[in-house]
C-alpha cells in the first residue's frame, strides 16, 4: 500500500500544484473520492474548508486531510487510468506548451503518466537522465529505429549543466519535438508510446493475436490476448472493449507445448486449478515467446516478486540512491580532507614561520660565523705576517750561516796553504810532529763544527716538528715555510756531508803527511836549518812550559808567548817603516 500511496500522490501533486486550493480543493477532494472509490465524508470535507480561519486547513493544509479521509482509505479497487486521467484533466491545461507537438493529447497524457511511474521519490517531482534515457530507448526500440547514444550523450551533457533533470511538462515537450524520433510518422511514435504505456502502466508483459479452444463448443476462435503480472485476458479485438475472459494465474501454474493436432499448429496448454485452455500460436516463434511469457510470470508468482519493469525501476533507484549515497560520502570524505588540507595548510604556514625564523637564525649565525672567520683570516694574517717576518729572521741567520760558511771555506783555504807550507817543512821531524798535532786540533775543531751544526740541524727539525703540530689550517698556509726549511735543511746536510767528506780528506791527506814526514825524517839530517829558513814556524821539540798555550790559525802550541812578542815588534817595525 506504500507504493500505491507513493503513485497516487505523483499525479495528486501535479493536479494540487495547478489548482488554486481556495476556490477548487473541495472539487479536487470529491473528484479523488470518485475516481479512487472512496466513500464521501461531506462533513469533514466542509469542516475542513470552511472560510474562517479557525479551519484545519490554515494550520495543517491540506496533506493531513488527503491523507486522513483519502488515501488511507483506497483499497485498490479502482481504475488507475482513470484516476490518472482526472488528475491530467486538472493540471494539463495549465501547464502544457502552447507548442505544436507531433503527438497527440492522448499520447502526451500516457507520457505524464510514464513520467510519474518513472520520476524520483521527492519534490518538485523530475525524472532524471538516467531515467529519461531508458524511456527514450524503449520508445526507440518500440518503433523498431536505432538508439543514437551519441546524441543522447550531447543532450545529457547539456542537460547536467543547466538542471538536475527534467519535469513532466518539459519531458512531454522533448518527446513530442521528434529530437529522438526523426524519420518517424506520428502513427509509429503514437504505437511506440502506447506500447510503453502498456508495458509500464498497465503491466501488460506481452499482447498479441492466438487462437484459443473453447470449452463448450470445442471450436477455435481468434482472440487478442493480454499478458499481465498474474491474469491473462482475452479480448475479441486489441481494441479491449469487448471482453470474453479471463485466465487466473498462479504458482500452481503451469505451460506445456503440445504437438500438433486436429489440423493445428504451433500448439500449447495452460494449466490452472480449476481450468485448462488449449492455444495456438500463429508460428512456432511466436508459440516460445509465449511460453516463455507465462512461465517467467509464473516464476515471479511463485518467488514473490514484482514485474520486471517495476524490479527494474527499483534497482535503478537503487542504484541511484546507492551512487548518491557514495557522492555523498565522497563529498563528506572531500570535506574532511579539505578541512585536513586546511589544517595542513595552517601547519605548513606555522612550519614555513617556524623556517623563516630558523633561515633568520641562521643567517645572523652566518653574519656572526662570516665575522668570525674575518676575524681569524686578519688573525691568520697577522700570523702570517710573524711567520714572514720569522722567515725574514730565519733567511737573515742562513745568510749569516752561509757568511760562516765562507769564513770557514776561507778556513779551509787556508788550512790548505797551510798544508802546503807543511810540505815544504816535510824534512823536518819535529815540524812534522808539529804538523800533526795541528792537523788533529783542525780534526777536532772539524767535529766541534760538525757537532754545533748537527745541534743546529736539531733545533732546525724540532722548530720543523713544532710547525708541523700547529691546525690544519696553519699547515695550509706554512707549507710553503716549511719548504723553505727542509730545502735549507737539505743544504745544511749536503753542506754536513761536505764536511765530513773534507774531514776524512783532511784524514786522509795528514795520513799523507805522516808517512811523508817519517820518509823525511829518514832523509833530513839539517831540520833545524830548515826551520830557521822557515822563520820560526817549528821549533825544536822541547819539553813546553807550564804556561798555556796560544791557538793561532796554524794550530794550538805553534808559537810562545815570547815568539809571538817578537814578531809582534817585528810587524810593527815593519809597518813603520813601510809608511
Amino acid at each position: 500500500m506504500v507504493g500505491l500511496k507513493e503513485e497516487l500522490l505523483k499525479s495528486i501533486w501535479h493536479a494540487f500544484t495547478a489548482l488554486d486550493l481556495d476556490r477548487s480543493g473541495k472539487v479536487l477532494s470529491h473528484n479523488l473520492c470518485t475516481v479512487l472509490n472512496v466513500p464521501h465524508d461531506p462533513v469533514a470535507l466542509e469542516e475542513h474548508f470552511r472560510d474562517d480561519d479557525e479551519g484545519p486547513v490554515s494550520n495543517q493544509g491540506y496533506m493531513p486531510y488527503l491523507n486522513k479521509f483519502i488515501l488511507e482509505k483506497v483499497q485498490g479497487n479502482f481504475d488507475k487510468v482513470e484516476f490518472n486521467r482526472m488528475c491530467w484533466t486538472l493540471c494539463a491545461k495549465k501547464n502544457l506548451s502552447k507548442t505544436p507537438l507531433l503527438i497527440s493529447d492522448e499520447d502526451a497524457f500516457k507520457v505524464w503518466v510514464i513520467f510519474n511511474f518513472l520520476s524520483e521519490d521527492k519534490y518538485p517531482l523530475i525524472i532524471v537522465p538516467e531515467e529519461i534515457e531508458y524511456l527514450l530507448k524503449k520508445i526507440t526500440e518500440a518503433m523498431g529505429a536505432g538508439w543514437q547514444q551519441e546524441q543522447f550523450d550531447h543532450y545529457k551533457i547539456a542537460l547536467n549543466t543547466s538542471q538536475e533533470g527534467l519535469s513532466a511538462w518539459e519531458l512531454i515537450d522533448l518527446i513530442g519535438s521528434g529530437q529522438f524520433s526523426k524519420g518517424m510518422d506520428r502513427q509509429t511514435v503514437s504505437m511506440a508510446i502506447s506500447e510503453v504505456f502498456n508495458e509500464l502502466i498497465l503491466d501488460v508483459l506481452k499482447q498479441g493475436y492466438m487462437l484459443k479452444k473453447g470449452h463448450k463448443r470445442k471450436n477455435w476462435m481468434e482472440r487478442w490476448f493480454v499478458l499481465k503480472p498474474n491474469i491473462i485476458s482475452y479480448y475479441v479485438s486489441e481494441d479491449l472493449k469487448d471482453k470474453k475472459g479471463d485466465i487466473i494465474l498462479d504458482g500452481n501454474c503451469c505451460v506445456e507445448a503440445l504437438p500438433d493436432k486436429d489440423g493445428k499448429k504451433c500448439l500449447f496448454l495452460i494449466k490452472c486449478l480449476d481450468k485448462t485452455f488449449e492455444i495456438s500460436a500463429s508460428d512456432k516463434k511466436k508459440k516460445q515467446e509465449w511460453i516463455q511469457a507465462i512461465q517467467s510470470t509464473v516464476s515471479l508468482l511463485r518467488a514473490g516478486s514484482p514485474p520486471p519493469h517495476k524490479e527494474a525501476r527499483q534497482r535503478r533507484k537503487e542504484l541511484r540512491q546507492k551512487l548518491l549515497a557514495e557522492q555523498e560520502e565522497l563529498e563528506r570524505q572531500m570535506k574532511e580532507l579539505q578541512a585536513a588540507n586546511e589544517n595542513k595548510q595552517k601547519e605548513l604556514e606555522t612550519v614555513r614561520k617556524q623556517l623563516e625564523a630558523a633561515a633568520a637564525r641562521a643567517a645572523e649565525e652566518e653574519k656572526k660565523r662570516l665575522q668570525t672567520q674575518v676575524e681569524l683570516q686578519d688573525r691568520f694574517s697577522l700570523e702570517l705576517e710573524r711567520e714572514k717576518m720569522v722567515r725574514q729572521k730565519m733567511e737573515e741567520q742562513v745568510a749569516q750561516k752561509s757568511s760562516e760558511l765562507e769564513q770557514y771555506l776561507q778556513r779551509v783555504r787556508e788550512l790548505e796553504e797551510m798544508y802546503k807550507q807543511l810540505q815544504e817543512a816535510l824534512e823536518d821531524e819535529k815540524q812534522a810532529r808539529q804538523d800533526e798535532e795541528t792537523v788533529r786540533k783542525l780534526q777536532a775543531r772539524l767535529l766541534e763544527e760538525e757537532s754545533a751544526k748537527r745541534a743546529e740541524l736539531e733545533k732546525w727539525h724540532l722548530q720543523q716538528q713544532q710547525t708541523i703540530q700547529m691546525t690544519e689550517a696553519e699547515k695550509q698556509e706554512l707549507e710553503n715555510e716549511r719548504m723553505m726549511k727542509e730545502q735549507a735543511l737539505q743544504v745544511a746536510m749536503q753542506q754536513l756531508k761536505q764536511l765530513e767528506l773534507e774531514r776524512k780528506e783532511a784524514l786522509e791527506q795528514y795520513e799523507e803527511v805522516k808517512k811523508k814526514l817519517e820518509t823525511a825524517a829518514n832523509n833530513t839530517k839539517s831540520w833545524k836549518d830548515k826551520v830557521a829558513h822557515h822563520e820560526g814556524l817549528i821549533r825544536l821539540i822541547e819539553p813546553g812550559s807550564k804556561n798555556p798555550h796560544l791557538i793561532t790559525n796554524w794550530g794550538p802550541a805553534a808559537f810562545t808567548e815570547a815568539e809571538l812578542e817578537e814578531r809582534q815588534r817585528s810587524w810593527k817595525g815593519k809597518k813603520a817603516t813601510s809608511e
